[in-house]
Order: structure tokens, then sequence, then C-alpha cells
């Protein structure tokens, strides 16, 4: 059973789109999709530097653009499961079937403004941390202020909060924890900082039909298969303040019988934590359109029928 993943914020790198847009229609379509959301993707996706592209209200449409472009370049695919890490989630939604391409870009695009203009408020970030239990980890943030915004499984979670909080957490590191690493990302996502961008969010969904999903669709707000497209939307809505489980997803893919999993790009982050956490299953990142016959193989291989 194969299962893909889309990765969230953090994941873009300057020129990252340049290979993607070299594929037959691609360009034509970032195109259409820059015309929609008023935001020239090509443009960010293939000439910017890190620090434009950290934008929060940049960063978002070009990931869902670039997971979209990739998904699309494996041709027929029919994956037992779909899933997607923070932002992810709407790539996820529309490979789903849930939304439309452009209406997902759309609704990235109001998505990213509102977090960005909510991050503004208060100088916020996040931090990744490697090692330690969560049983002993979680308490020590909650004790700085701290939030756990992404219970990523194998060893890792993702604290959230303002600068100094962040600052005291690399003076103080809860126990058993190696190394603590600054996230490529402006705010404290998944946590009560967002709460503004949750209300303009609600109110862009409000104005969506979507559909139910054609592929088993696995959130990350708890891990579970979701069936309906308004509930998909809920939780795309709710899950901009609330943490990201996804040990609960991994977990879940598990129960799934999921053998195979490949990430959509710009893929590595969550193939690393499949690695470590999914043990047996075969794993591919689709990084350039060179890892695409690779994928290929895996969706002969490992496609539901």
């Amino acid at each position: 059973m194969l299962v893909l993943v889309a990765p969230g914020q953090g994941a873009q790198t300057p020129g990252f789109l340049t290979p993607w847009l070299e594929l037959p229609g691609a360009a034509d379509r970032v195109a259409a999709w820059s015309d929609a959301i008023g935001l020239d993707l090509a443009h960010y996706g293939t000439q910017a530097d890190a620090d434009a592209i950290r934008d929060t209200a940049v960063a978002q449409p070009l990931l869902v653009a670039a997971g979209l472009l990739s998904a699309s370049a494996l041709g027929d695919v029919s994956p037992g499961a779909v899933a997607g890490h923070s932002v992810g989630e709407i790539t996820a939604a529309a490979v789903a079937g849930v939304l439309g391409e452009t209406e997902a870009l759309r609704l990235v695009r109001k998505r990213g403004l509102a977090m960005a203009e909510a991050a503004a408020v208060t100088e916020t970030g996040m931090s990744a941390l490697l090692g330690g239990a969560p049983e002993t980890t979680v308490p020590h943030l909650e004790k700085l202020g701290l939030t756990p915004a992404n219970m990523n499984g194998a060893g890792q979670i993702v604290a959230a909060g303002t600068l100094e909080q962040l600052a005291a957490l690399e003076a103080d590191k809860p126990e058993g924890v190696r190394k603590v690493i600054a996230l490529k990302v402006a705010g404290a996502f998944h946590t009560h900082h967002m709460a503004p961008a949750v209300d303009v969010l609600a109110k862009a969904a409000a104005e969506l039909t979507p559909a139910d999903p054609r592929i088993t669709y696995v959130s990350n707000k708890d891990g579970r298969t979701v069936s309906t497209g308004a509930e998909v939307v809920s939780r795309l809505v709710g899950q901009v303040a609330n943490p990201v489980r996804w040990d609960l997803c991994m977990e879940t893919f598990k129960e799934l019988g999921v053998t195979a999993l490949i990430e959509m790009c710009p893929g590595g982050t969550l193939t690393g934590l499949a690695k470590r956490a999914l043990p047996g299953v075969r794993t591919l990142a689709l990084k350039t359109p060179d890892d695409l016959d690779a994928a290929r193989e895996l969706v002969v291989e490992y496609s539901a029928a």
C-alpha cells in the first residue's frame, strides 16, 4: 500500500522549483496559478533568495504549487492514502480531490497572508528538538512557556513561541535532547499566536464547495482518517492554531498497512521521519524530476488496484 505525503513550511530552498518548470505544461500551469492568486510563483521558486521565500505569504503557496506539480508528474496514481504536514494538508486535500488545484492555491494564499499578519504581532519562531522523550520534553517546554507545535515522532518535537522563550530553550534543553535547531519559518505556527488567522481562514473556507475525498485522507490533527470534504476543510481551518500530530499520522499508516511512502516536492523531511519511525516501509522523496522514474516504479508496484 502506497501513501503520498506533502511536506510543510521550511522544506523550501532557493531555486527548488526550477527543474520542475521544465516539465511539459508545468510553466503554463504555474503561470495560471500565479495569475489566480496574484503571486509570481515562478519568480519565487526559481530566482528569489532564502529570505524572500521564508516569508509565510510566499512559502505556503509555493510549497502547495510544487507539491501539486510533482504529484501530477507521477502520472495516474492510485495511492491507498494521502496526508500532509502543516500546509501540506492543503496539497493533500487537492490530491484527494477535496479541493480543485486553483481552489487550493487560492485558499493557501489567504492562509499564508493571514498567518504572516498574525506572526507580525509578536516576534516568534520555531525550533526542532532532536532526541529526548515526549513525556519529559513536553512538560519542560510548557515550563518555558513554549508549545509543542509539531509532534513529529521519530525522536523529534518542534517547539514554538517567542524568540525569548526559544533562547531560553537553547540555554536549558530538556533531558535527553541532543540538539535544538532553529527552523526557516517566520512565526510560531500551530499555537495560540495564530488565532487571528483562524478567523480569516474560516471566512475563506465558507466560500468553498469541497468534495468528499476519493483517497483515504489522514488528518494531522489526530492521525484519524476523514471521510467528508466538509470535515477536511473544517480541520484545515482549526489546524492553523493547533499542534501537528505527525506522530499519530505515522501510527495510522502502520494500521492501514502502508508499505511504501512517496513525499511530494520538496521532499526529504517526511521521508527522513518515516525511515526512523516506519522500519520496513520503502520511502522516496521527490526533490527533482530526476526522482520521477524511481517514484513511478514504486507507484506501479504499490498503488491500490
